[in-house]
C-alpha cells in the first residue's frame, strides 16, 4: 500500500507558522492497486464535517460520486470516497462541528474577570457582525491581558495562540486572530477571539468547567482595539452559523437585540 498527502484545506486553527493558520483536516490518498481511497484525517479535538471535491477538470469516477461529504470524529480518520483516477486533483474542505448539533437553551456565564462591561459591537453590528458566522457575536471592550473565563463547560476543540499583531487590513488580518473554540455537550461551540499573543492557557482536548480561566484578552487579528469577541456557533451543513444566546453579566441578565434581517 502506498499513501501520500494530497491537498490541505486552510480554514483556521493553531498555526505552525506565525503568519499562516493551519488546517482543520488532512486529505490522504491511499493507492489500493485497482483504485485509490480518499481519507479525511481530523486534526481537531472535536468533530468536523468535510466535503471532497475535484479541484478543476471533469469529475473522475468515484464511490460515492463527487462531491462527497462525511463527518469525522475528534482526531479521527474516515474514508470519504474511492476514486478511480490516480491523477485527479482533489480538494478537501472542512468545517468544525457536527452538522446534527441539537441546540439547548443555556444561560452563559460572564466570560471576563471584570466587574463591569462595555459592549463595542453586538448582534448584527455592521462593522464585522453581518455574516452568518458572526451575526450573533458580541465584542466586549476590555484591556489587553484581562483574564478570559469559560462561559460554559466543554472541551477545548481548537485554539490559536501564536499571532502577535492586529489591525484593520482585512486580507492580512482576518485569519490572524488568536482564539479558543470550546465544544459543548449539545454540539454547539463557543469562540473566544482576539486573544493576546501566547494568550491561551488551555490545551486541545482539555475539559474546562464554567468560570474556569482559559486565556487572556488581546487585540490580535482583524481588530480596531482591545476586546473579546464572543460567539456561539453551530455547523449547519458545511457552514458555520452564529446562534442567539442568553448571558448573565456583572450587573445581571444581558439583553441583546435580535440581529436585523438582511432581506
Amino acid at each position: 500500500m502506498r499513501a501520500f498527502a494530497a491537498c490541505l484545506l486552510l480554514l483556521a486553527t493553531a498555526s505552525a507558522s506565525p503568519q499562516t493558520p493551519a488546517a482543520l483536516a488532512r486529505l490522504v490518498i491511499e493507492d489500493r492497486g485497482a483504485g485509490h481511497e480518499a481519507w479525511a484525517e481530523n486534526l481537531l479535538a472535536g468533530p468536523i464535517e468535510v466535503v471532497l471535491r475535484v479541484d478543476g477538470g471533469p469529475a473522475p469516477a468515484a464511490r460515492p460520486a463527487l462531491p462527497a461529504r462525511a463527518t469525522v470524529p475528534a482526531r479521527g480518520r474516515v474514508l470519504v470516497a474511492r476514486v478511480a483516477a490516480a491523477d485527479a486533483r482533489l480538494r478537501l474542505e472542512a468545517v468544525p462541528g457536527h452538522p446534527a448539533a441539537q441546540v439547548r437553551d443555556i444561560e452563559y456565564a460572564w466570560p471576563l474577570a471584570t466587574a463591569s462591561l462595555r459592549i463595542e459591537q453586538a448582534w448584527g453590528g455592521r462593522f464585522s457582525h453581518a455574516d452568518d458566522e458572526n451575526r450573533h457575536a458580541v465584542d466586549f471592550a476590555t484591556p489587553v491581558g484581562t483574564p478570559v473565563l469559560a462561559a460554559r463547560e466543554g472541551v477545548v476543540m481548537q485554539l490559536e495562540g501564536g499571532f502577535a499583531e492586529g489591525g484593520l487590513d482585512r486580507p492580512e488580518d482576518m485569519a490572524r486572530a488568536n482564539f479558543i473554540r470550546i465544544l459543548h455537550d449539545d454540539g454547539t461551540m463557543a469562540v473566544y477571539a482576539h486573544l493576546a499573543a501566547d494568550g491561551t492557557e488551555v490545551r486541545p482536548g482539555e475539559r474546562v468547567r464554567r468560570g474556569q480561566r482559559i486565556g487572556r484578552s488581546g487585540n490580535t487579528g482583524y481588530s480596531g482595539g482591545p476586546h473579546l469577541h464572543f460567539v456561539v456557533q453551530a455547523n449547519r451543513g458545511m457552514r458555520l452559523v452564529s446562534l442567539p444566546f442568553r448571558m448573565f453579566g456583572p450587573g445581571g441578565i444581558l439583553r441583546f437585540t435580535e440581529a436585523a434581517s438582511s432581506d
